[in-house]
């Protein structure tokens, strides 16, 4: 993992593998705290009993959308810092795809593969990052994205080749 670049390496970066996050562990208290915050109470998510009883899960299944809000603390902890930023923005996604579920107690690590780098107006870059989210020990991952971010920089900053 990068720890620290500049604006001018990014370009370098593009079609790379540029973060593996750590691993995270998804407990039915963070799927419950999930749940509270989103009024989402479907049993297969707050219910191990039922949902050990009805599911093939074999128990409670994390939020998809749970899944996908830990990229933010994935991004935090692999992703190379660039110098000259002064703000992050999360832009949004072009694509998400829940391809299989977490269960609770498992753990989850983001990898980021770099898509695209573009030079916005005097101050801003737009990335793009391929992105899946792997489950410890399983053969497919939770969820893959295209996940755009804007990183806000000084205009002074911007390299004279951008």
């Amino acid at each position: 993992m990068l720890q620290d670049i500049s604006l001018s390496e990014i370009k370098v970066l593009v079609g790379k593998e540029v973060g593996v996050s750590d691993w995270i562990t998804v407990t039915q208290e963070t799927i419950d705290k999930f749940a509270e915050a989103t009024s989402d109470y479907q049993y297969i998510h707050v219910d191990p009993v039922r949902a050990a009883a009805e599911t093939p899960f074999g128990g409670t299944i994390a939020h998809g959308f749970l899944s996908l809000s830990l990229l933010s603390a994935m991004n935090y902890n692999c992703l190379p810092k660039i110098r000259e930023q002064t703000m992050g923005i999360n832009y949004g996604f072009e694509k998400v795809r829940f391809i299989a579920p977490v269960k609770s107690g498992a753990k989850v690590r983001g990898h980021f593969v770099m898509a695209d780098a573009r030079f916005r107006g005097a101050s801003m870059l737009m990335i793009t990052y391929d992105v899946s989210v792997e489950i410890e020990g399983e053969r497919k991952p939770a969820l893959t994205a295209t996940w755009q971010t804007i990183i806000q920089f000084d205009p002074k900053d911007r390299p004279a080749d951008a």
